[in-house]
């Protein structure tokens, strides 16, 4: 899949230019390549600091940025690996803490485009490569690294002695990948899901996860063992609730009492305290209960139920309360139906207009179906400069779903004109939200 990666740096961009004609929109997983490609760059994966290998559907970047939070609380340093980006490609690469500066990033993907010749590398395993050489040329006490595509055949699993695995949430996503016919693999489409995430276990390395229900925690179990994984599993070795305004965790160690995470959402409960179990069952690291309670307010994770700050975008509707989330598969819709039933509860007179943009290879009638029940008002745009799912099918979904008052603009900020008393959810894809961020000055950093 092309990622339209685009930089404001010219050196930056001529590397991406020729990224873009190296793998033109390559996307084909497994790991020859990626390991071919480090061989020629002397292997820096196993060069790396102590590194926490992320995989799952959804919440897998929150939950890095909760582990990035604690860690660094704890007065230590941790360099991320996190996809896609929002605004700047440079999102991707954190380096102790910063966001790798346009310079060395032009001079790392020279270096590895020019090494790449030949191998038919893809977008992926060439950034890939790109942050594992940066991070192992620049001291940090962690690396944090999280999966881009699945599991077992991504690019980050050349990593072969991680301090930790996790897997996130599972939901259905990327089924043309992850569920594209193979020998001696699960058949059904949730256990396949779990066998290809739980493929980043190895062996004497803690594989710490959610509680998934069967079959996938029958097909996550099963890949554990296969690879000689200690599986970690939330209900049986570890468990968190949440109550009186507080996480309360618990594991074989003890019990834990925290501060409920700052970001928006029921679900970011479970990646905070995924991170938290992360944290609390390996050794390497030595992170403080307060240094766990810091991390419940530090934790920033942009365009996943963000609340956009006045800006160019939204200065001419200060009277709304506009919220972006990139969520664009079917366990985000469930959760932002969640979300918005309490917004709903909250203020019952209060109109809900949902602005909806998605990619055209996204199920968007399921997006569509989930929210319809919470929603007053729909808008559907496109997502400029991608393939995605024409305004007014969308609209034509929304009606055949009972939402009254639906519509289609050109773009976001002719879907807020008039905008009033409101409460805004511009959602269905990260591309989206990204735009939607720079258009309102709010970039990652």
């Amino acid at each position: 899949m092309p990622d339209h990666a685009i930089s404001d740096d010219p050196a930056v961009q001529r590397q991406l230019d020729r990224l873009s004609l190296l793998s033109p929109g390559r996307d084909v997983l497994g790991l020859g390549r990626i390991s071919q490609l480090l061989d020629r760059l002397d292997n820096p994966q196993k060069q790396l600091p102590p590194a926490l290998h992320i995989a799952g559907t959804n919440g897998k970047g929150s939950t890095c940025a909760f582990l990035r939070a604690a860690i660094e609380a704890a007065g230590l340093t941790t360099h991320v690996y996190t996809s896609p980006h929002l605004v700047r490609f440079n999102e991707r690469i954190r380096i102790a803490g910063r966001l790798i500066e346009d310079d060395l990033l032009a001079a790392l993907l020279e270096e590895v485009i020019d090494i790449a010749e030949g191998l038919d590398a893809s977008f992926f395993e060439v950034t890939t490569a790109v942050a594992f050489l940066a991070f192992a040329r620049h001291p940090a006490d962690a690396a944090i690294i999280e999966v881009g595509l699945g599991g077992r055949l991504d690019a980050t699993n050349v990593l072969t002695a991680p301090l930790i695995t996790a897997i996130t949430h599972l939901g259905l996503d990327h089924e043309a990948f992850l569920l594209a016919p193979e020998d001696n693999v699960p058949t059904e489409p949730m256990a396949r899901i779990g066998f290809e995430k739980a493929g980043i276990a190895k062996q004497g390395v803690p594989l710490v996860v959610q509680a998934f229900g069967e079959p996938a925690d029958g097909a996550v179990t099963a890949q554990a063992e296969r690879a000689g994984a200690s599986l970690l599993a939330r209900g049986k070795d570890w468990g968190a609730t949440s109550y009186d305004g507080q996480l309360h965790y618990r594991d074989a160690a003890g019990k834990l009492t925290l501060p409920l995470p700052k970001l928006t959402g029921a679900h970011q409960q479970e990646n905070a305290a995924l991170a938290v179990a992360i944290l609390r069952h390996q050794k390497a690291l030595t992170i403080s209960e307060p240094a766990l309670a810091a991390a419940m307010d530090w934790a920033h994770w942009p365009a996943r139920l963000h609340r956009l700050g006045n800006g160019p975008l939204t200065r001419n509707a200060v009277q709304a309360e506009i919220w972006i989330d990139g969520g664009h598969n079917p366990l985000a819709a469930q959760q932002l139906a969640v979300w918005l039933k309490q917004q709903r509860e909250k203020a019952p007179d209060r109109e809900i207009h949902l602005i909806l943009g998605m990619l055209a290879n996204k199920d968007a009638t399921v997006m569509v179906e989930s929210l319809a029940p919470h929603i007053d008002r729909f808008t559907a745009i496109p997502v400029q400069g991608h393939e995605c799912h024409a305004p007014d099918a969308l609209v034509a979904m929304a009606e055949d779903a009972h939402i009254g008052k639906a519509g289609a603009a050109q773009d976001v900020t002719e879907a807020l004109e008039g905008v009033g008393q409101q409460l805004v959810l511009i959602a269905g894809s990260l591309y989206l939200a990204g735009k939607v961020l720079k258009q309102n000055e709010e970039v990652p950093a």
